[in-house]
């Protein structure tokens, strides 16, 4: 998988990220926040994947809007690798434990990333792995290509392919989709998104949420400040709002907010927008391929519904300090639920009331 820049996947490896320009002090307060936020900071495993995401198409004039959106349009890879070789650092581990969190010898910490046209996890920076870690990661091979076969069966109706199709006929069906110029449609990326769950893993285990959802695993129990539920609040929250509204948007409007059809767009300026056709203005938005598949519409314009399992005066409280927060739910532009003894409770007007749910 080259990147988007055209640097051959081969020479991957050799172009290891630096965090250059932080001494340890600053790296070692980078990492705490890290694995503070991340709900990370106890009973950490030998061996802890941290797997970003980013998609793979060729001659897309709109690839960002398949990677992450929290990465500002660009794949996790970066980040992921960054963070590894940052948690993995001797000197970071010792400033660490003089700040009260001790990562066990045993743990070796490990960037990959999530390739969600195919479906593939990708792992870096093999050769950085202790032997424990390494013979670990050969464990999972199998434990991550079921999976990945098992999401690529969930997605292919979608993608007009056959879900029953052997495993790796289907693979590389995927990869053709993945590597064909005239693929308009090589994943349907965050179409379909309507929900925000901060919450802890248990409260969704087991629900079939569609690929509808985010999802948080948070803790309130070990959040006693409440300092990571205000992150999540005033940061993910924000982004998945992004990510919503410019579904949303590109749906409910896309003559003006909406960047028209695929085939027709010209490229200006490199990176600057694109036409559709030969002039007329600069398009925004998402093209009509990635919210309709010719015959009916794919994404569902929807408002965010941000649902968070934490005490109602912790929620309040981020609401009353973050004026941006505020104006989200105070304009409508997303819901917010909150997890309850007998059910669920909605906010709206600066009040709380119970949400009524019935079987449709």
């Amino acid at each position: 998988r080259d990147d988007l820049q055209g640097l051959p996947a081969r020479y991957r490896a050799v172009c290891r990220p630096q965090l250059a320009g932080l001494d340890l002090d600053a790296k070692v307060a980078l990492a705490a926040r890290v694995l503070h936020a991340m709900g990370l900071e106890q009973h950490l495993a030998p061996l802890v994947l941290l797997v970003g995401h980013g998609s793979q198409s060729a001659n897309n004039a709109h690839a960002a809007a398949l990677d992450c959106g929290a990465c500002c349009g660009q794949t996790g890879e970066v980040n992921a690798r960054s963070l590894a070789l940052l948690l993995n650092d001797p000197a970071v581990r010792q400033g660490l434990r003089g700040a009260g969190v001790a990562i066990p010898d045993s743990t070796t910490f490990m960037a990959c990333l999530h390739n969600t046209t195919t479906d593939e996890i990708e792992g870096f920076d093999l050769d950085l792995l202790p032997t424990p870690a390494r013979r670990r990661w050969e464990c999972l091979q199998d434990v991550l290509a079921h999976a990945g076969d098992q999401v690529r069966r969930e997605r292919a109706p979608a993608l007009q392919l056959d879900p029953r199709a052997p495993h790796g006929a289907l693979l590389q069906q995927l990869r053709r989709r993945a590597n064909d110029g005239a693929q308009t449609r090589p994943e349907w990326g965050l179409a379909g998104n309507a929900s925000f769950v901060i919450a802890p893993r248990h409260r969704t285990q087991g629900a079939a949420l569609g690929g509808r959802s985010f999802l948080h695993d948070y803790d309130t129990d070990l959040d006693g400040d409440g300092s990571v539920l205000e992150l999540l609040m005033t940061a993910p929250m924000l982004v998945t709002h992004w990510i919503n509204w410019q579904y949303h948007a590109s749906t409910c409007d896309p003559s003006r907010l909406g960047s028209g059809n695929k085939v027709l767009h010209n490229v200006v300026g490199g990176t600057l927008g694109v036409f559709e056709g030969n002039g007329g203005d600069l398009r925004i938005g998402l093209s009509r391929q990635s919210l309709h598949d010719d015959q009916r519409w794919v994404h569902e314009p929807l408002r965010l519904t941000v649902i968070i399992d934490a005490p109602q005066a912790a929620i309040d409280a981020v609401i009353a300090k973050h004026a941006v927060v505020r104006q989200l739910l105070d304009n409508g532009w997303l819901h917010l639920w909150r997890f309850h003894k007998s059910g669920f409770l909605r906010y709206a007007q600066g009040a709380w009331s119970p949400l009524l749910l019935t079987n449709a």
